[in-house]
């Protein structure tokens, strides 16, 4: 059964971390660590206003071979971080033992949400990065069908979670509709856009949830 794993770490327990750390007034979120033969390239949504202050710090920073802008939106932008070198540290880690990130936040230090395939996987990793001398410190750990006592967690990201229940408790989804996005973002302090990507993706998770779990499927 898969296990997730909820722990923080400072900027300068990663290289990632490090890289990012020299842009004030920028949020970052982990979108996933891709391996690609013996290097591990991390895709970065980056929120703020000074992406070419981003942009800069990559090229000035000797470990980043480049950073490749994939999408721009308003305020976000998606990167792809390639090495000058592959980093022996945390996204290593989590792509040798097949972990999925589910949320990984920071501006200062970072919150991150991994997923393992059954407890021995996330053990393994744990004994690695204590091996690697990476400092981090551990919130919980739990299966992915244990309820907590806000319901199912249906691997929603914190921030998926926080603007759905706020489109609930508004009535976005009611008929006729008594909030819009404009309403709504404020709220969060984030753009519209940005909400209604968030929105999208967690209506998606639930209804991958809801739909095609094994244990959804009827028969007729």
């Amino acid at each position: 059964m898969s296990v997730a794993l909820e722990f923080v770490i400072a900027p300068e327990g990663f290289q990632l971390g490090q890289v990012l750390s020299g842009v004030p007034d920028m949020t970052f979120e982990l979108e996933r660590v891709v391996p690609t033969g013996q290097a591990v390239m991390p895709l970065v949504r980056a929120t703020g206003d000074d992406h070419a202050a981003l942009r800069r710090r990559a090229r000035e920073d000797p470990t980043v071979e480049s950073m490749v802008a994939l999408e721009r939106i308003d305020d976000r932008g998606l990167y792809r971080v390639e090495w000058a070198e592959p980093p022996a540290d945390l996204t290593e880690a989590i792509a040798a033992f097949d972990g999925s990130v589910l949320e990984a936040r920071g501006d200062d230090d970072w919150q991150f949400r991994v997923r393992f395939e059954d407890h021995d996987s996330l053990s393994a990793f744990y004994d690695d990065v204590r091996d690697r001398g990476i400092d981090l410190r551990v919130d919980r750990t739990y299966t992915l069908s244990e309820a907590t006592r806000n319901g199912h967690r249906l691997d929603l990201t914190v921030a998926q979670r926080e603007a759905l229940v706020l489109a609930l408790r508004r009535g976005y989804f009611a008929t006729p509709r008594e909030a819009n996005l404009g309403d709504l973002a404020p709220e969060l302090g984030i753009t519209r856009q940005s909400l209604s990507d968030r929105i999208r993706r967690a209506n998606e998770k639930v209804l991958q949830a809801a739909l095609l779990s094994t244990d959804a499927v009827g028969h007729t």
